[in-house]
């Protein structure tokens, strides 16, 4: 039995093959960001930050990558304890419960890249453009109750599973109102869709049967995609001016966004950089999908008992690509995210806390409660020190660190996550992000170096 999970667990990470934005100083504070976010950062976590920073130098964002895995159970220390013979009754119950509390076995994988140079703020205002892929994928409950427990435990298993992939280019513009004790802020997103490709879980439906008859059941996917699509979202968001190093501040990101999506629609594959041309077109085995078509996959398990077991194929499985004739088009909600914040600047550090949630189960958003708190040390300012932690929401505990290093106008940043552990051994998943910024000179800072460069005249 523990040999049988370890498989499962395993090809259910290996097979997938690889918030909507981040960038490596929150990921080194585990997420709490929403009154720290400077300048082009501010996008996707409060664009009322971007009012405060309206005398601060012009930022632009070189080189930048972020990636990130979450799983719900696979782990280094999982795979030990749970690699041998059998599982006894409580650890199977254990496990168990700790899934079906999570509606499955999980996976989820994103991918972030700022478009180079096109990422910039001046003063009160910035212009976004970001390529976004994400990916779900999970395992239903049902078909782990019957590898746990077989047929004893629920006559009717449901066997309908998630899958989703999708690219999209998200382009922004923000900007900030500052007044005398806060600052308001918000961001216009147009969202061009590349490509998407998901099963459609009102059209697919799957279930076994384990009854005094034998075990029966069927079940039909419908796996449809998206090529071309396009939508917009607003962020809106607020902060407080700082009182004696404090600032609180709140935001909801994607407020309103979604993705209308066309089948068979304008081959957007020409516009997709080379990072989603791996991705798209689609592959289904061996075959390739055109633009217009989706794919119905059916299954059949004629009863099986002992005296049927000599009768032919009792599993029956056929594949088809076909183009849907009524519905042509579908949309995709993005989520919605809810931030709120605080933190306190001192001499050399700077100490920020979050309470984050989501409004749905879907893809980065979780519908429960995340807490982080996080600190930065800049005694040394061309070398800042980060470290957070996270417990709650989507991934239960996290631990950031992180460090950027500033020579003259480049500003190169790492961060490193575990995300669902705390270590190496326990972690489920983890994000890890790098990035070049230039950051221009302050022109007041500029006044006072060229005052003081210049010669003394003594009379």
């Amino acid at each position: 039995m523990r040999y049988l999970v370890c498989i499962l667990l395993f090809l259910v990470n290996t097979n997938s093959i690889s918030q909507t934005k981040r960038d490596p100083r929150v990921v080194g504070m585990a997420g709490a960001y929403t009154t720290i976010a400077n300048g082009i950062f501010s996008v996707g976590y409060n664009p009322g930050l971007i009012g405060l920073h309206q005398n601060e130098p012009m930022m632009i964002q070189g080189l930048q990558l972020d990636f990130g895995i979450l799983g719900n159970f696979f782990s280094i220390e999982n795979i030990a304890q749970y690699s041998g013979d059998t599982l006894n009754t409580k650890e199977k119950n254990k496990l168990f419960r700790q899934l079906k509390n999570e509606d499955g076995m999980s996976f989820f994988m994103d991918t972030h890249m700022p478009i180079p140079l096109l990422n910039i703020s001046k003063g009160n205002m910035a212009f976004s453009a970001n390529n976004i892929i994400l990916q779900n994928y999970r395992l239903p409950i049902g078909l782990l109750e019957l590898i746990f427990y077989g047929n004893g435990q629920k006559e009717n298993l449901d066997l309908e599973f998630n899958y989703e992939i999708v690219g999209l280019n998200e382009y922004g513009f923000s900007f900030g109102i500052p007044f005398k004790s806060m600052s308001w802020g918000i961001t216009a997103k147009y969202m061009q869709g590349l490509f998407y490709l998901g099963v459609d879980e009102d059209s697919s439906s799957s279930n076994l049967i384990t009854d005094d008859l034998g075990i029966y059941g069927s079940g039909n996917y419908i796996i449809r995609q998206g090529v071309g699509g396009s939508g917009f979202g607003i962020d809106i968001g607020v902060v407080s001016r700082p009182y004696k190093g404090w600032k609180f501040g709140a935001s909801v990101i994607n407020l309103t966004g979604s993705i209308r999506w066309t089948q068979g629609g304008g081959e957007s594959s020409n516009s997709i950089n080379p990072l989603t041309s791996s991705f798209y077109p689609f592959q289904w085995g061996d075959s390739t999908l055109n633009a217009n078509e989706s794919i119905l996959y059916t299954f059949n398990i004629d009863t099986i008992r002992a005296d049927k077991l000599s009768q032919g194929e009792l599993f029956t499985n056929e594949t088809s690509f076909f183009v849907p004739k009524n519905k042509t088009e579908f949309v995709t909600r993005v989520p919605a995210i809810f931030r709120l914040g605080l933190s306190r600047e001192m001499d050399s550090f700077l100490i920020a806390s979050d309470l984050v949630a989501g409004f749905e189960n879907s893809y980065y958003a979780r519908k429960q409660w995340k807490w982080s708190i996080a600190t930065e040390w800049s005694k040394i300012q061309t070398f800042p020190m980060r470290i957070g932690f996270g417990w709650g929401g989507g991934d239960f505990k996290e631990l950031g660190m992180g460090f950027g290093v500033k020579k003259g106008p480049v500003m190169f940043d790492l961060g490193f996550s575990f995300r669902n552990g705390m270590w190496l051994h326990t972690m489920k998943g983890f994000n890890f992000s790098f990035g070049f910024t230039y950051v221009g000179k302050n022109k007041e800072k500029k006044k006072i170096d060229k005052a003081i460069s210049q010669p003394k005249i003594k009379i």
